[in-house]
């Protein structure tokens, strides 16, 4: 059998061959030259996927699927952009994949298609369609289909916790289909108190008025019509009406897993999320993480992983709650989050797993990525203003100077000048962002009503 009959197996079939492969560094090296990212969204993610490819195995080019053009990406000397209106549909995006795996076995048949998403609803796609993708002749990062959409669901995610003795935020479950009540019982609740989608693929795919990506609710009668409003819309799965953990974003931590084909953890990174993205659309994405371990944390992520059987890399968001000094986890992401990218600022190039494991086969060893770092995507000047902790900003302006390579993932020298500069397009305009969705509001969740 050829390196590249190996790196071409099915999944089910490397799953089935000997985990450990004895190959020369000059092998690998041959193997992993020949790799092409072919890459679905256009988040941070996704560049962090073509630069530290590139960082990694020298990948001077990989396919990047948006729906409209984003600057950071098409400017890239790294990337080959294909813009595909209604990429967003499954049947579109399918047919798309199948054309580009099609192109790479004409024009470069040596090629190693490595197929990676940006979204929840990337792995779950990649899991619907996996034998059409293997059979297009993708390298494709699969769970299982049924348990990646049960788990991927809040209600069934808290399920699960309560099952294993696992932290979560106090829950209550409406639906808002039609069948749903017209009304909630808003003054049986504590307030404040946060509602958002147990199912978060189909609120993404909904037709909202004022959507928010997570509500902060001060009042009965503000549940009242944001429930209206839900109630009104298109979005028939669940929400979730949460107990509100005390604390701003000083409180919110995160951990990445990788883990191998039997649930076993193999990596691990993490810390604390000092910093959120404050608009109503992005609300949750890590903008600074302080490089941070937590022993509880890890501990109880890993029993969540092996329970499951789940393979590759998981995301999950926490806070820390006071009154009980313990983490309570929020949600699972079916795959690398926005801010993985941490993981290689905390000592291990978060793609390296990916490749040893699906790619060359190799059997993991366990590590853990907790290096001194910063993940830092605002200036200076929207950490000094938006940190309430004093000593998580003076860590963050420390670790900012002192962290390699550069805590905001997408400032890459290597990259072209076009690239960089909308980077920093990017990186400074979060000044004008926060004074809208946070500075403006005293620290309050934006609403449609104060714009």
């Amino acid at each position: 059998m050829t390196t590249g009959d190996i790196a071409h197996q099915s999944a089910s079939e490397q799953e089935k061959a000997p985990q450990t492969i004895e190959r020369a560094p000059e092998e690998e090296r041959k193997i992993t030259s020949r790799i092409v990212p072919v890459i679905v969204g256009g988040t941070f993610l996704a560049y962090s996927y073509v630069r530290e490819f590139n960082r990694a195995y020298g990948t001077k080019r990989a396919i990047v699927v948006l729906s409209e053009p984003i600057k950071m990406l098409t400017e890239s000397r790294f990337t080959d952009c294909r813009i595909v209106a209604g990429s967003h549909d499954p049947e579109v995006l399918l047919e798309t994949l199948k054309s580009i795996a099609s192109e790479l076995a004409e024009k470069t048949p040596e090629a190693i298609p490595l197929l990676l998403g940006c979204d929840d609803r990337h792995a779950l796609f990649f899991a619907k369609n996996k034998e059409a993708l293997q059979t297009a002749g993708y390298v494709c990062m699969c769970n299982d289909y049924e348990m990646i959409e049960r788990v991927s669901d809040k209600h069934n995610f808290y399920d699960l916790c309560e099952e294993l003795g696992v932290p979560y935020a106090k829950s209550w479950y409406f639906s808002a289909s039609p069948n749903g009540p017209d009304e909630l019982p808003v003054h049986d609740f504590p307030y404040p108190l946060i509602l958002k989608p147990s199912d978060t693929t189909a609120f993404q795919n909904a037709e909202i008025k004022g959507k928010r990506k997570a509500y902060e609710i001060e009042t009965p009668e503000e549940l009242a019509e944001v429930w209206v409003n839900i109630k009104a819309s298109d979005y028939n799965e669940e929400m979730v009406v949460q107990d509100f953990i005390p604390g701003g974003d000083e409180a919110l931590s995160i951990i990445t897993t990788f883990s191998d084909p039997t649930g076993e953890v193999k990596l691990v990174s993490g810390g604390e999320v000092c910093l959120q993205d404050h608009n109503p659309a992005a609300l949750g994405n890590p903008l600074c993480v302080i490089g941070a371990r937590q022993e509880q944390v890890i501990e109880d992520a890993k029993r969540i992983i092996k329970h499951l059987g789940y393979v590759g890399y998981g995301n999950f968001d926490l806070k820390y709650d006071s009154r009980r000094d313990q983490y309570c986890f929020f949600e699972i992401n079916i795959r690398a989050g926005r801010s993985t990218y941490y993981t290689s600022l905390g000592g291990v190039n978060f793609v390296t797993p990916i490749v040893d494991q699906y790619i060359l086969g190799k059997e993991l060893a366990y590590r853990e990525a907790y290096d001194p770092f910063v993940y830092c995507c605002v200036p200076d000047r929207v950490l000094k203003k938006s940190i309430a902790d004093k000593r998580q900003l003076e860590e963050a302006l420390a670790l900012k100077k002192a962290t390699n390579p550069n805590p905001y993932p997408l400032d890459y020298k290597a990259d072209s000048l076009g690239h960089n500069l909308w980077s920093y397009v990017m990186y400074y305009n979060q000044i004008r962002k926060f004074k809208r969705f946070f500075w403006d509001t005293d620290g309050q969740q934006f609403k449609e009503d104060q714009a």
